[in-house]
């Protein structure tokens, strides 16, 4: 549904920290469906951890966050540009079932539960082979911000 290369038209995100490599399915303002190569690659597994090398947990949320991004881009007919910013504004109930390890392919689902003035609320989960890994409601808020500052 959408390659790396219309991706990174849409997230100003960069190696290393673009974590979404793949689009499976996009449902215009509902749901989302990605996936994020997870491979022994990464430069955070050469801290966490060297001898059982495992996906933060940090940034399993932060690639549910960037699938939520294009998800809002999507529903908003519109790309991120010098005068908008998208950030994180809160995460409630997450919870870790399953470490993700070098190998596993991260699936991406979330799900648009309600977008009002900019602020957006979703349904979010992370999954490997049908098994979850984290769970969690996302807060996120589109905002103006001044090109100058």
């Amino acid at each position: 549904m959408m390659n790396i290369h219309q991706i990174l038209k849409q997230l100003p995100h960069r190696y290393p920290f673009l974590l979404v490599d793949r689009v499976l399915e996009l449902d215009k303002g509902k749901t989302i469906k990605a996936l994020k190569n997870v491979t022994m690659n990464e430069p955070f597994f050469e801290g966490h951890f060297p001898h059982r090398p495992v996906m933060p947990g940090v940034l399993m949320l932060e690639a549910l966050a960037q699938a939520a991004a294009l998800l809002a881009f999507d529903a908003l007919n519109t790309s991120p540009n010098d005068e908008t910013v998208y950030y994180f504004a809160g995460i409630d109930g997450a919870r870790f079932k399953r470490p993700v390890e070098p190998g596993d392919q991260l699936i991406l689902e979330v799900e648009l539960q309600r977008m009002k003035a900019g602020i957006f609320k979703f349904k979010a989960r992370a999954s490997v082979a049908g098994e979850t890994a984290v769970e969690a409601e996302l807060t996120c808020a589109m905002r103006a911000i001044d090109p100058k500052a």
